[in-house]
């Protein structure tokens, strides 16, 4: 299958029961099947999806024992024998979806994400808290070589999910875009991308380390929520005409900030919820939402083309990635960061160390 030298067992982070915490240890390496790749998982970004993950916050079951994470970016060290896009030597990521049936009415329309036989990295099937995962060889994602896999590896869910969700909102170059939990992983890469499309942002979030953080990745505009005595009108009084933004993108991890967007968002304007707070309810007054023409909508993360154009706004250096690297051992501790939303941007872990 491949002259690599691949050894029988990995480090890995694995979760052995809802609820956690995660257990570093020693695993099998799998052998891909006839339609996967084996990937040599250099460095991982970690998600607050894998937080909830670990603590089976969802109404959808994980498996257990279970391995975590999906942003994981390395090199491919083995192949199925039915491969034949993807080489041995080849940089590759493994997002959320982990594979999909490719043959149901999602899946024949480019919305394989929806495809009710969808596998779900470090869900469904195992992820990248390992230092050798597998994944079905359609729906890797092909990392350019010049690209750096530990600065890479958010894009990989963070930044697919948000530039889906800017494409989903409908928002032309110009008009102004409200991104909610601004200062967080997707937060921090919604700012960029938004940017890079020609967006004026407007970045809400809680705290002036967030803040700093915000307008050096290009919001014209902050929101501080902590101090800030009527969010609503302060977000209005950002856009020119005082009507507020065209869209706003939610990635918050609860849920006052989607009731607020109702109520900030100007006539025809749309609201992308992206971020999903275990429990949290949208709400919306009904008369309102008819007469000014309002929609809101739901965003899941990208399809195949939505990843490739996601990459490439990396590659030609209109996006980075604020991350601080820990080694993989360090998930935890990493774990209980997010819980105390301490994190500005992202946490990538080395799977080396």
């Amino acid at each position: 299958m491949t002259d690599v030298e691949i050894p029988s067992e990995q480090w890995a982070q694995v979760v052995e029961r809802s609820g956690g915490p995660v257990v570093y240890k020693k695993i099998p390496v799998r052998k891909p099947g006839p339609d996967e790749v084996l990937i040599n998982v250099k460095y991982s970004g970690v998600c607050h999806t894998d937080l909830h993950a670990m603590k089976g916050d969802w109404p959808l079951a994980t498996k257990l024992p279970l391995v975590g994470g999906h942003e994981g970016a390395g090199v491919v060290v083995a192949r199925g024998e039915l491969v034949r896009d993807v080489e041995v030597g080849e940089h590759a990521g493994i997002k959320w979806l982990n594979g999909s049936c490719l043959a149901c009415a999602f899946c024949m329309q480019a919305d394989e994400p929806l495809c009710p036989h969808a596998l779900l990295s470090g869900y469904t099937v195992d992820g990248s808290f390992q230092q050798y995962a597998v994944a079905k060889a359609a729906h890797v994602a092909h990392i350019p070589p010049e690209c750096a896999l530990d600065a890479v590896a958010p894009v990989l869910c963070a930044g697919i999910t948000v530039y889906k969700g800017l494409k989903e909102s409908g928002a032309r170059a110009g008009q102004h875009v409200a991104v909610v939990g601004a200062g967080g992983g997707l937060g921090s890469m919604a700012v960029q991308y938004a940017r890079a499309m020609g967006l004026r942002v407007i970045g809400i979030d809680g705290g002036e380390d967030k803040g700093k953080s915000c307008k050096s990745l290009g919001a014209e505009a902050y929101v501080d929520f902590k101090i800030s005595a009527d969010v609503v009108a302060d977000v209005k009084a950002a856009t020119d005409d005082g009507l507020g933004p065209h869209a706003a993108l939610m990635t918050a991890m609860s849920d006052k900030p989607f009731q607020q967007a109702t109520g900030y968002i100007r006539s025809r304007g749309t609201i992308v919820c992206i971020g999903m707070p275990t429990g949290a309810e949208l709400r919306a007054p009904v008369f309102d939402t008819v007469v000014r023409m309002v929609t809101i909508k739901g965003s899941y993360v990208g399809n195949r083309q939505d990843t490739q154009e996601a990459l490439d706004f990396f590659r030609r250096g209109l996006v980075t990635v604020p991350y601080e690297t820990v080694g993989l051992s360090e998930l935890q501790n990493v774990y209980q960061l997010m819980e105390e939303r301490k994190i500005v941007g992202r946490y990538v872990v080395d799977t080396s160390k």
